[in-house]
């Protein structure tokens, strides 16, 4: 389970490449750069040969798990397996190798992908105008708060709240917050929604908009979705949907339907690219006409058969991106849409909520299962009837290392104690399911058994458990 440093494996004189010898005079490079740039001895680098270095950084590699190895069932982040002919297209060198400051008549087929992604975004969301410039779910959000301060501004109102409920995602006011508005927390109520009566009371002239996921951050769909999008625009505010959760309903509800005006997507999660460890993301973010002007420049449009940037936008909100956003993400969802079709979309989404569906309640006698309520793709259990006897959801998650399992997300949200937010998406058959539920099952028994082996897991992995305070206080980020 160990593997040396890269440097142990080297000898003195020893390396992986062969050269010709140097065929022109050499020069002093002191000579000609700057006082001080010049190193006065050479760089401590290891001395290997290729062959050393392909074998550490293959066994390295070993070490890791990843979605090729096995289930991602992180709750809220949606870590499907990603179809390799999405990687094939975002390699084709001509897309690969163009460069943003192009002109656009030499890179008309890149920005009719573009469009034509932008197109099926639009229809998917039932939205009227999109963005392609946002880098993650998070920048999205961010982008689509200022788009409504924007709408705002235009009309002569200062609104200063935006409305977010307990169950929210935690980028949510964050978000607001960077925006520059106030958040209003609300509510749930006992069926896992919105409260009501919590929403009417937070509303009030200065409200700006409610950020709202659907189905939520517990795998519910609000049903009460009218109701509240009335309340929210009879007090002539906006209505937010935050995208994350979109392989719950693509293909079988629209947001554009239920009446919100702004919606951010997360491709990478719904549309497929290998996510993870900060990125690589795309948050493209959708709205109805009347906040097309607000969104940022420029915004990619077609006259005739030609495709251009559109810099001319007086009310935009600005520009967010360097250039036009993560293009390699877009590539490979454009890949995925065109692949699966409306009619595969509704596939995915309809395995996806089956899938939930079946480990929920193969799991929800195992352990205490929070809402009673319908779920759709996602699902929140809780470890406090195992909390009773000494070991924690931590403990839990540590464990399933040891089954060469990926933990769930745990600890959100927030609003369930001791959460385990189980998330398997559309990808998974009906063994990993399997292996996933018994696995877990298993653990539970040990818990009774022997509740030492759980405290102390994980014992099979790479490293073993860490002093996680000790590690937040004191990170060892170097040899």
């Amino acid at each position: 389970m160990t593997e040396p440093l890269i440097k142990e494996y080297g000898s003195p004189g020893r390396k992986g490449y062969s050269l010709p010898e140097l065929d022109v005079p050499e020069e002093n490079p002191g000579e000609k750069l700057p006082a001080g740039t010049v190193r006065k001895e050479a760089a401590e680098l290891p001395e290997v040969s290729e062959v050393d270095v392909v074998r550490h950084f293959t066994s390295l590699s070993n070490m890791n798990y990843g979605v090729d190895s096995g289930i991602y069932p992180l709750g809220s982040c949606t870590m499907k397996y990603n179809p390799k002919i999405n990687e094939d297209v975002a390699r084709i060198p001509n897309l690969a190798h163009i460069h943003p400051h192009q002109k656009e008549k030499y890179v008309q087929g890149s920005l009719e992908i573009l469009y034509e992604l932008k197109q099926y975004l639009a229809e998917i969301s039932g939205m009227d105008e999109v963005s392609l410039q946002p880098a993650s779910g998070a920048h999205g959000e961010y982008v689509g708060l200022m788009i409504i301060r924007k709408y705002f501004e235009k009309q002569g109102e200062e609104r200063t709240k935006v409305i977010v409920p307990d169950s929210a995602h935690g980028t949510n006011p964050a978000s607001a917050t960077m925006a520059g508005f106030d958040v209003v927390e609300i509510e749930s109520n006992e069926r896992g929604m919105v409260d009501l009566d919590s929403l009417r009371a937070a509303v009030d002239d200065d409200v700006a908009a409610l950020m709202l996921t659907n189905p939520n951050t517990l795998g519910i769909f609000e049903r009460d979705i009218c109701e509240i999008q009335q309340i929210i625009h009879d007090a002539g505010g906006l209505l937010y949907y935050d995208g994350a959760n979109m392989n719950a309903v693509m293909g079988y509800a629209r947001p554009g339907d239920m009446e919100f005006d702004v919606i951010h997507y997360n491709l990478h999660k719904t549309f497929s690219t290998p996510h993870g460890g900060g990125g690589p993301g795309s948050g493209p973010v959708a709205v109805k006409e009347r906040l097309a002007p607000y969104l940022p420049a420029p915004v990619l449009q077609k006259e005739g058969s030609q495709y251009y940037w559109d810099y001319d936008r007086p009310d935009t909100m600005g520009k967010v991106h360097a250039f036009h956003g993560n293009y390699g993400v877009m590539l490979r969802a454009y890949a995925y849409i065109r692949t699966a079709g409306g009619e595969g979309l509704r596939e995915i989404t309809e395995n996806a909520v089956l899938n939930a569906n079946y480990m929920k309640h193969k799991l929800k006698d195992t352990y205490e299962l929070p809402f009673a309520s319908d779920s759709l793709h996602e699902f929140v259990l809780s470890g406090s009837r195992q909390k009773k006897d000494g070991i924690t959801t931590a403990n839990i998650a540590k464990r399933l290392l040891d089954y060469e399992q990926y933990a769930p997300t745990i600890y959100f949200p927030l609003i369930v104690k001791e959460a385990i937010m189980v998330e398997p998406t559309e990808t998974e058959n009906l063994r990993s399911l399997d292996r996933f539920i018994e696995t877990m099952k298993i653990i539970s028994r040990e818990i009774e058994e022997e509740p030492e082996l759980v405290e102390n897991a994980p014992h099979n992995t790479v490293v073993r458990k860490l002093d996680e305070a000790q590690a937040a206080r004191n990170p060892d980020l170097r040899w």
